[in-house]
């Protein structure tokens, strides 16, 4: 019989007979494949290291691959690297540089020393001499990001790497004017960003922690983020979500959830697994139980991931009007591609993308560029309407398409 194919699941070879039904999405240009889920480390604050071993032990036999660590918290540390004894090669660790456990409590640092201290130790408690990612640890306004460019600090990660302690450079951020800033650097592989339904409708560099930020949602994906995780995209860096389910899970209950209704873990998910950018959600599991509930991911229908149907408020947000129909050119378009496929081809949500940049920014030669490049144009549209019916925000695509033609030409 010929031998089983094999393929990469984190930093082991497993055998086809072998694997879950996880699928796994590339981590950037790191070479390395990472779980559409994945595991973070909050959980493990509070429980014991029996509980860890059970919670790591089901994580990974489900396939999960990848785990978040940026609690600098002995005792999390030490029950992570407990629950990983004998299957560290199945795990990829993305692991915060710059935290340390000072008066009791996480606190982040930018001191070199004490950055040196926190991550040997983090390596010391895990059981291993290198973690695969090395995450530059929240870095929220402009002034932390000009604080570490050319730094001891900075300095230290990049030799870090050199050294082969961390294979490769990640940064954190809830900021996306940050963000953005920080994956053009060039030396960030890695992005680990706070993305949902709810904190794309943040302007600007608002976080979800700005006072009235999350009282003030604006209609459409900000364009910043827009134009974020179009960079990413067209550059293969990894972008790994934080607070898919609104931060604390609000996201998941209507009474909470900064849009007035409930999403499903598997909508929520789904949400951010549209954008090409992304490779996987990292989720807050406290127990077994949340993590079956996270895992029913793997088999989820199509109606079961489908978001649309809690888009009333998110129609209100886009200023559809009382009777149901678009105003003007319709509600605006989330980028959320659920009009997709189209009957002629047309990626309509990245035409709607460029019409809404050319119309804010105004059409630049790289605008035109890049509309150029598609496979299909606005002017293609043969007004057919089934992009129309699918749409969960009200938006009048043909006519979108048409403004398309004329904004471009084609």
């Amino acid at each position: 019989m010929a031998a089983a194919c094999l393929v990469t699941i984190g930093c082991k070879q497993q055998s086809n007979e072998k694997q879950s039904d996880m699928k796994y999405r590339p981590l950037g240009n790191t070479g390395l494949q990472v779980s559409e889920i994945s595991i973070g480390c909050g959980g493990f604050e509070k429980l014991d290291s029996a509980a860890s071993l059970e919670l790591m032990t089901m994580a990974l036999d489900s396939g999960m691959n990848y785990i978040d660590i940026y609690t600098a918290d002995p005792k999390t540390r030490s029950n992570i690297g407990y629950a990983l004894q004998g299957r560290r090669d199945e795990m990829i660790i993305q692991g915060h540089l710059g935290t340390i456990f000072k008066d009791g409590q996480h606190t982040k640092t930018r001191d070199v020393e004490e950055t040196r201290q926190g991550f040997e130790d983090l390596l010391e408690r895990l059981g291993t001499d290198h973690i695969e990612v090395g995450m530059v640890h929240i870095t929220d306004s402009f002034e932390e990001w000009e604080e570490i460019q050319n730094s001891p600090f900075l300095k230290y990660v990049f030799q870090l790497k050199k050294e082969g302690k961390i294979k490769h450079i990640g940064l954190s951020s809830h900021n996306a004017e940050v963000a953005l800033k920080a994956v053009k650097s060039g030396w960030v592989e890695v992005l680990m960003f706070s993305l949902n339904p709810a904190f794309d409708r943040l302007r600007g560099g608002a976080t979800p922690w700005d006072k009235g930020a999350m009282e003030n949602l604006q209609a459409g994906i900000d364009p910043v983020r827009v134009e974020l995780y179009d960079y990413c995209t067209t550059n293969n860096i990894a972008v790994t979500v934080m607070k898919a389910f609104g931060g604390g899970g609000r996201l998941l209950d209507a009474k909470t959830s900064q849009l007035g209704v409930a999403y499903t873990p598997e909508q929520c998910i789904a949400y951010c697994l549209a954008k090409p950018c992304i490779s996987t959600c990292i989720l807050g599991i406290d127990n077994i139980d949340e993590l079956k509930t996270d895992l029913h991911w793997m088999h989820a229908t199509d109606e079961e991931k489908d978001y649309s149907n809690v888009g009333k408020c998110e129609q209100e947000l886009a200023g559809v009007n009382e009777s149901g129909g678009p105003d003007t050119l319709g509600g605006d378009c989330t980028y959320c591609n659920h009009c997709s496929p189209c009957t002629q081809g047309i990626p309509i949500a990245k035409v709607n993308e460029l019409l809404d940049r050319a119309e804010t920014e105004g059409l630049t030669a790289k605008l035109q560029a890049q509309y150029d490049a598609l496979p299909k144009h606005g002017g293609d549209c043969t007004h057919c309407g089934a992009c129309t019916s699918r749409c969960p925000f009200g938006v009048d695509i043909p006519t979108r398409m048409d403004a398309a033609k004329e904004k471009f030409g084609k």
